[in-house]
């Protein structure tokens, strides 16, 4: 079982999660409780099994903001799975890069914030979002490699579209539940 928390695996000092309390308060306890809230709203990517969970808290208790850092923080054990949907979640429509960057530097988990911008800036590199979450993150120190997944984890990449065609990767983002047949 890993004892490991982030913050121990990046070399940095961890310290309690402001957002993992406001997390656990509205219902969510642990790391899988987070993750299957985060499936539930639109991280199929990551659904194992035919169904995905029903949303348990709302965007008003706990923002998609608040959830994509309460996975990413340094306070979690370390768990790459975590920090992929982190990623997915980071990533969603109507995210505010200023609100983020704020969380980012509460958290201290402002090296994998930016490590994650970077990538959406190598896949997505007209995207506003990821460019301004870049500008608004105070300077850090480089991470250790091999921490964080590889950027390609955050895309899905299609095969062969034509002869010797690649498709194009597409960053992973929450989707709709309408948009997969599912009521919810």
């Amino acid at each position: 079982m890993q004892t490991e928390t982030l913050a121990q695996k990046l070399g940095t000092r961890g310290h309690g999660s402001r957002l993992l309390l406001k997390a656990q308060q509205a219902g969510l306890h642990g790391p899988q409780a987070l993750l299957d809230e985060a499936i539930a709203r639109g991280c199929f990517h990551y659904l194992q099994g035919r169904t995905p969970p029903l949303q348990r808290v709302s965007l008003e208790a706990l923002s998609n903001m608040e959830l994509a850092l309460a996975l990413l923080t340094p306070a979690n054990l370390y768990d790459p799975w975590l920090i992929r949907v982190g990623a997915m979640m980071q990533g969603a429509e109507g995210n505010d890069p200023a609100q983020i960057a704020q969380l980012a530097v509460d958290e201290g988990c402002e090296q994998v914030v930016r490590a994650i911008a970077e990538a959406g800036v190598r896949y997505e590199p007209d995207a506003a979002f990821w460019k301004t979450l870049l500008d608004l993150l105070p300077p850090s120190l480089a991470l250790k490699p091999g921490v964080l997944p590889h950027h390609s984890r955050y895309v899905s990449t299609p095969g062969l579209t034509g002869p010797r065609t690649r498709g194009k990767a597409v960053w992973l983002r929450p989707a709709k539940l309408k948009a997969f047949g599912y009521a919810g």
